[in-house]
Formats: structure tokens, C-alpha cells, sequence
């Protein structure tokens, strides 16, 4: 039974809206409109009076659809739905105009504006007097998670719903975990051992009995919905049993073949065989198959002839594993701005142009020179080093546009630390701003420029160049308005942050989006800052934008969060709003699906006609685009509904 009786609610929004439309001709001209029973306005709909008025008026005037024009459904549509239904009407009855993103903040001409936000609102009283009433649906939920990546961020997450008592399987692509976090000497601002810190956290996760760990694997496929996600995961081949290894080293001790490493930054080189440190979990090695010489000539295989498990095995392959669950938190993490794009700072060409993680190797006790700061060219102690802010970030014209966060204190932790080591240094750090946004930040700031006697230039380098055995930077110092040229042992810079290699395809697998700079998009960024647009995927730490470690953590236990609360009900309520078939008109020309992200559609050979697994719909329309014979049409969203819309837009 079409609406005939509908209530339309124009938001004020405070002047987000009101500042450019005029709300009350708005009211005035769609009262006029045929359906329309009652038109009102008020400041802020969705506060507590607001929504009293759309209850009372409801009520008063035997409302049978509401329509509310304020911002966008993705904001408040639910807040909505749920108070018609308090009031017993459905909720698919109640419809969300977007008035302001759509509207009021893209034309600042007031008339045109006004005539736009009647004509989107009319539309809307079209498309609900054709709407259904419809009915959620129910399914169970899989209460185990998925929690890709096992840095900082995915070994809080999986602990967090771990010791909530729920299964957990977390896929990590390296052969290890611990994440970049492992790589560092202290953090900022405490300066604590960045090890003494992850290495308990990193022991947790292997001794908890919730949580299956799956290293050097990789995700393969992600099909089903939020509570039941069924996902394949390919676990590369290690060449080494970890049931079998007791970790003795013998293997690496014998192995003939090197290479670079990678955890040390290629400063200095591992075996082909190889943990990245005495502290890696699982302390197992793996096979570099690129570098093993048995591997290329099928000649030595040393390790497996002194293993005294028998724990290597050459033939083992790739094996793919099939999990289901119910809620996956992305854990991604990031990677530094690839160097080599900074020709201008001699990296690649200057062996003592270095990137702020290869600095914090040379800090670390367990890194190339045992903590002791030396040039990589000549292993001599450098007396002057400049530490070069915004490398890569703040940089639209040719490199990222955002800011990396992280920077400004991680080049003052560098600049702290390495006077602490060599006390007859001299620091100096380029800089744009010095951003220090946390707690204890702006303390440590000072700390470094007033008592540690660090000096910090307010200018950007130029250009980087060796002459002899020095380093030459060339800059500018925008408060003295000089330039400055200095003769430096070493130069690090602080690289931005961009999203961990693979980050998009990941995406595209999960069928989740990213935003313009390649990281993963929130759902909101203030209200649903760790939700994703897909039901059931979460995002933590990095994988959504530059972090810290503290807001990392944070997040993470905020995702964790949501899943636990996902998981606390037995149940889930689908949305109803899935693409509906119509048997009599479909072909079984395949078309639909074909295009259909979320396998959804299969062929029903007997019969030819397309069969729809609505638990897998999510709504989408690609069916309903590409369908010849217009069989395939959305819930409330059908093409005569949206010829009507279309309709008042003409006028």
C-alpha cells in the first residue's frame, strides 16, 4: 500500500544548512506537494526535541512515511529508522534528503540553493509513496575473528578478543610479528626500550590458546557478510617445520649464502636461512628461496644436513586454509615513502643519506653496529648529522600532500638519542612546523631545542651532494632569512608514511573502500572511526592513516571493541534492501552475475532463470544496472521509483 499521508522534517542544522537555505520557504513549498501531510523545521532534528516533534506529529497527524532533510543518511538515516519504528511504523518507510553535503554546503548562491533543496526533498516524497514496507531478516553469527596484520596494532586487537574468550586467527605476511615497532630502539616520548615493550605483547600471542597465528601468509579470497565471512588463506612455504625446530642456530651458523637484510634496513646482511633477531616470534627461521643456493643450483643444503631435528624440508609448497568467521579487523600497517623518489637528497647516489628506520637500526643494541652511531660508508662515528624533516610528506606539488604525524618526534627522539651516544655531536634538524599533538610531546620538544642544545632550522633543504668525505646540505633558515650550508657526516630523513604495499587489492578482496591516498576509509571519521562501510570489517593503527604508537594501540582496543559487541549477540539483523528478482522477465542471460561483487547470483540451469542468495546481496545495484530485461530491481530503489524521482528534478 503506497504512503499517502507522509510528514516531511526539514533540519535546520544549526546554519550548516540554514545559513544557505531557507528552511521555512522549503517548508512552505513542499507542504504544497501531493502526499505530503505535514511539513515542519526545526533547528536540530536529531537532538531530543527534534526527534519529539516527528514523534508527536506522528502521532497528531497519522503519519504513515516520514521524511527527514537534513545531512546524510550515512550519518543519522539509522538514528532516524529506529524512532518511526518506536512510533510502529516501518522503518524503510522513513527516508533520509540530503540537503546539506548535497545542497547547502555546495552553492552558495541562497536561491538556487533553497529551489534545490525543494526539488531533492519532492523527489524523495516520489520515491517513498512507492516504497514497501520490509522486513529484516536473521543470521547467525561465526564467533571468531580475523585480524589481518601482526604489528603493534593487530597483536592489541587479537589479545583484546582473545581474552574476551573469543577464537582468533591472525595472518601475518612476514615469516614473524612485531611490525615496524620491532625495528625500533625507544619510542617517543619516554624513550623506552621499544623491545622490552613488544616482545611481552609479542609472547602473548603465541602462548594465548584463542589465538591461531598464521605467519608468512597471506590472504587469498574473502567471500560472505558480516557474521559470516569465509576467507582463504595462502601459507607460503617456509622449508621449515616450526612442530619440528627448536631454534638452535645451527642452520644459520652453516649456511654459506647471504643476503641483505631487511629488518637492519640493508645495512648489514643475514643467511639465506635467517631469523631477523634472537627475540623473533615464532623463533623459527625461514627459507629466503631467492638467495638459497639449493634452491637456484639445487647444490648445497647445508642447513637440512646439520639440522639435528630434521626440521628443513626443500619440498615443502604452498598451502591454502579456509577459515570462517564473523568480524576481521585490517591491521595493515605502513611502509616509508619510497626513497628513491628524493633524488634530490642524494639517496641512492650518497651511501650516508639514510632513512629514519635505517637510523633506528643503528641505535638499537640488536641492530648492525650494536648501538653504536656509525656512517655506512666508512663506519666512522659522524661528528655532524642533519636530520631532515617532511621528506616525501607535506609536499602536494610532487610528493604527499598529508602530513606523516610522526615525524617531528621521532627526528627529535633520533637527535636526543644520538647525543646520548656520541656527546660531542652536533645535531641539526630541518623543519616546516614541529608538530607535537600528545601527551608529554611538546615537553619532549623542548626538552631536545633548551636543554639538549639541539638546533632546529626552520627551512626545507634543497639539495644534498657529497664532496669528499662530507655531505653537503644546502638550505634555508625562513626565520633569518639565510641560507645555510653545512658539512655533514651523515643526513637522515624523516620519510612519510604511506600505506603497507598491497594495501588496495586487500581492499578490493574485502570489498571495502580506500580513500585517495591508497589507506583505508573509515565509515565516519568521528563517529565511526574504526567501522568501515563494509558490515563486519574494522580497521586499526596505520591501515587507516599515519599514527603513533599510543593512538595505534587505542584504536586497536577500540576495534577489538566492536567485534566483541558484534559478537555478544547470537544473532544479526540484515538489511532487507537487497536486489529482488523477477522470474517472469529474467532470461538467465548471466549478465547480473557476472557483475555481481558478492557472488550473490547463481544460474539455475534446469529452469534458466538466475537464483539470489540474499544473505550474500548487499545491495549494491550492479544487477539491477546491467540487467537487458529489467528483471533484477533493488528493494525501494526500482526504476519506476526512480522515474518518478526524476520527475520534480525536471520542472
Amino acid at each position: 500500500m503506497a504512503a499517502n499521508r507522509i510528514g516531511v522534517f526539514v533540519c535546520h542544522c544549526g546554519i550548516n544548512i540554514a545559513g544557505t537555505v531557507d528552511v521555512k520557504k522549503v517548508v512552505e513549498e513542499v507542504s504544497k506537494y501531493p502526499g505530503v501531510a505535514f511539513a515542519t523545521n526545526y533547528v536540530f532534528m536529531c537532538s531530543d526535541t527534534g526527534q519529539k516533534t516527528i514523534r508527536d506529529a506522528i502521532k497528531e497527524h497519522n503519519l504513515d512515511a516520514v521524511i527527514v532533510a537534513a545531512c546524510s543518511p550515512s550519518l543519522h538515516e539509522t538514528t532516524f529508522r529506529r524512532l518511526v519504528t518506536n512510533c510502529g511504523l516501518n522503518p524503510y518507510l522513513c527516508e533520509s534528503a540530503n540537503i546539506r553535503e548535497q545542497c547547502s554546503w555546495v552553492h552558495p548562491d541562497s536561491e538556487k540553493a533553497t529551489a534545490k533543496a525543494i526539488r531533492i526533498i519532492r523527489a524523495l516524497v516520489d520515491k517513498i509513496r512507492g516504497n514497501q514496507p520490509l522486513v529484516v531478516s536473521s543470521v547467525p553469527v561465526t564467533k571468531r575473528a580475523l585480524v589481518i596484520g601482526a604489528g603493534i596494532a593487530g597483536i592489541t586487537a587479537s589479545l583484546d578478543i582473545a581474552q574476551a574468550g573469543y577464537e582468533t586467527i591472525l595472518v601475518e605476511r612476514q615469516p614473524w610479528i612485531g611490525g615496524h615497532m620491532a625495528q625500533l630502539s625507544e619510542t617517543f616520548p619516554t624513550l623506552d626500550c621499544s623491545q622490552c615493550i613488544l616482545t611481552p605483547r609479542m609472547v602473548e600471542v603465541i602462548q594465548n590458546k584463542n589465538i591461531k597465528l598464521y605467519t608468512y601468509s597471506e590472504i587469498e579470497e574473502v567471500s560472505g557478510f558480516v557474521g559470516n565471512f569465509e576467507v582463504k588463506i595462502r601459507r607460503k612455504a617456509r622449508s621449515v617445520d616450526p612442530v619440528k625446530c627448536t631454534g638452535c642456530g645451527i642452520c644459520q651458523q652453516k649456511c654459506p649464502a647471504e643476503a641483505p637484510s631487511e629488518f637492519n634496513v640493508r645495512l648489514s646482511t643475514r643467511k639465506a636461512i635467517y631469523t631477523p633477531t634472537a627475540q623473533a616470534v615464532p623463533n623459527t627461521p625461514a627459507i629466503d628461496r631467492e638467495n638459497c643456493i639449493w634452491f637456484k643450483k639445487k647444490k648445497c643444503g647445508v642447513c637440512k644436513k646439520f639440522c639435528p631435528t630434521g626440521a628443513v624440508n626443500f619440498e615443502e609448497e604452498d598451502t591454502v586454509v579456509t577459515e570462517k568467521v564473523g568480524a576481521i579487523v585490517v591491521a595493515t600497517g605502513f611502509d616509508l615513502y619510497p626513497k628513491e623518489k628524493l633524488g634530490e637528497y642524494g639517496y641512492g647516489k650518497v651511501e650516508d643519506v639514510i632513512d629514519g628506520l635505517a637510523f633506528e637500526r643503528l641505535l638499537s643494541a640488536t641492530g648492525p653496529t650494536g648501538g653504536e652511531v656509525k656512517r655506512p660508508s666508512d663506519g666512522k662515528v659522524p661528528k655532524e648529522v642533519v636530520f631532515i624533516q617532511c621528506s616525501g610528506s607535506r609536499d602536494p606539488e610532487h610528493h604527499l600532500a598529508y602530513c606523516s604525524k610522526v615525524c617531528c618526534m621521532y627526528s627529535t627522539k633520533h637527535a636526543l638519542l644520538y647525543k646520548h651516544r656520541v656527546h660531542d655531536g652536533q645535531p641539526y634538524i630541518f623543519y616546516i612546523d614541529i608538530r607535537a599533538g600528545g601527551k608529554g610531546y611538546e615537553e619532549f620538544y623542548h626538552r631536545a631545542s633548551e636543554e639538549e642544545r639541539i638546533l632546529y632550522l626552520r627551512g626545507k633543504v634543497s639539495r644534498v651532494f657529497r664532496d669528499g668525505d662530507k655531505v653537503i646540505v644546502w638550505g634555508v633558515d625562513t626565520l633569518t632569512a639565510k641560507k645555510i650550508e653545512i658539512a655533514a657526516d651523515l643526513v637522515v630523513l624523516a620519510m612519510g608514511m604511506v600505506p603497507s604495499s598491497g594495501t588496495r587489492e586487500l581492499a578490493a578482496k574485502l570489498k571495502t573502500l580506500t580513500s585517495a591516498d591508497a589507506f583505508f576509509a573509515e565509515a565516519h571519521p568521528k563517529l565511526r572511526p574504526v567501522e568501515t562501510l563494509t558490515s563486519g570489517i574494522f580497521i586499526a593503527g596505520c591501515a587507516q592513516a599515519p599514527k603513533d604508537i599510543p593512538e595505534t594501540v587505542t584504536q586497536a582496543s577500540g576495534a577489538a571493541s566492536k567485534v566483541k559487541t558484534l559478537f555478544s549477540r547470537d544473532t544479526l539483523e540484515r538489511e532487507p534492501l537487497v536486489a529482488i528478482l523477477d522470474e517472469e522477465l529474467c532470461s538467465g542471460c548471466g549478465l547480473c552475475i557476472n557483475v555481481c561483487p558478492y557472488g550473490a547470483r547463481t544460474l539455475d540451469e534446469e529452469r534458466r532463470v538466475v537464483r539470489v542468495n540474499v544473505a550474500l546481496c548487499e545491495g549494491c545495484g550492479a544487477c539491477a544496472a546491467v540487467c537487458p530485461s529489467n528483471a533484477s530491481e533493488q528493494a525501494n530503489i526500482t526504476s519506476s521509483q526512480v522515474l518518478k524521482m526524476l520527475c520534480p528534478l525536471t520542472e
